[in-house]
């Protein structure tokens, strides 16, 4: 990123000419829940404790409620804007078939969000719809973490595990999380006593604990990655594979829900793959950009609501 292109204003601060990036893009294409829809080109997003508004003009980026500081060391990360996208489409669009989906969605990019809020997140997303998703994570925010006000409305950042740490399973119930309220509690309480077990220095204790630490699980490769979040209750394949690519850097994931499946089946002609296979079928295709191609053939899918025989 050239910092030269990054411009303090007196209410916000400007970034230039960012090439491939679209805000509706990005937002709706199943990897994040913590915004708010102005119009198609001005979002509220509540992101690490943090509430800004992002406005786009052309390829101009506007973000108020910040400064130069925070743009630089974590909006600029957060947007994922130093990695070169035209590289990535090029690639893809060797692919025949998928340059539809890369055409159709260029200014997708990949979101670097926090993975504890990810990991609660997508435990959520099990067999749940997107609107049902976003309510039930406002309202844990709401109940546990800090207020943030900004144009005279609240918002409330995704508490932290220490804000968190304390939650029962009929608070949880409450949220309208369901029977995926279980697997929240047990996964607070084991990401807690990782953290815990890290600060103690208690070699017993970290060794015990240290699967649950997100910061190991992210330190590990792709595969292995993805095999150690399934160590947390309600957490599978799919949603393991939506935490590596949406917060640990994991690219090579090929996350796969009804969408993904359609697109597949609609491009690739998968009708009798199972999930799993199709995933597997997309890492082998689509190789370290899996989870760039997953994210246009989600957003080509869902926008034009393509449907398959089931």
């Amino acid at each position: 990123m050239d910092y030269k292109r990054i411009k303090s204003y007196e209410n916000y601060i400007a970034i230039e000419e960012v090439k491939n990036f679209n805000i509706k893009q990005t937002f709706e294409c199943g990897q994040c829940f913590r915004f708010y829809k102005i119009d198609d080109t001005n979002y509220i997003v509540v992101a690490f404790e943090k509430v800004i508004e992002l406005k786009q003009d052309g390829n101009n980026i506007f973000i108020y409620n910040s400064n130069e500081e925070d743009v630089k060391n974590i909006w600029i990360k957060y947007f994922d804007l130093e990695r070169d996208y035209s590289e990535i489409q090029k690639e893809l669009s060797k692919d025949e078939l998928l340059r539809k989906s890369v055409e159709f969605g260029p200014g997708i990019r990949i979101l670097n969000q926090d993975p504890f809020e990810i990991l609660i997140s997508f435990i959520i997303s099990a067999r749940n719809s997107i609107p049902s998703i976003m309510k039930t994570i406002n309202k844990i925010s709401i109940k546990y973490g800090r207020e943030i006000e900004y144009k005279d409305t609240i918002y409330y950042a995704f508490p932290t595990i220490d804000q968190i740490k304390d939650a029962t399973l009929e608070e949880i119930q409450e949220t309208g999380a369901s029977f995926r309220s279980k697997y929240i509690v047990d996964t607070i309480s084991n990401v807690y006593k990782s953290k815990e077990a890290i600060k103690s220095g208690d070699v017993n204790a970290i060794n015990e604990f240290r699967k649950y630490s997100l910061d190991y699980i992210k330190s590990l490769n792709d595969d292995e990655c993805h095999v150690a979040l399934q160590e947390f209750k309600g957490v599978g394949a799919k949603v393991a594979d939506c935490i590596m690519l949406f917060s640990m850097e994991k690219y090579s994931a090929f996350p796969v829900d009804v969408w993904v499946k359609r697109a597949m089946v609609y491009f690739y002609g998968a009708e009798d793959a199972s999930l799993n296979k199709i995933r597997i079928f997309g890492r082998n295709k689509f190789g370290k950009l899996s989870g760039f191609a997953q994210q246009y053939l989600f957003y080509y899918a869902r926008e034009n609501k393509i449907k398959i025989e089931e």
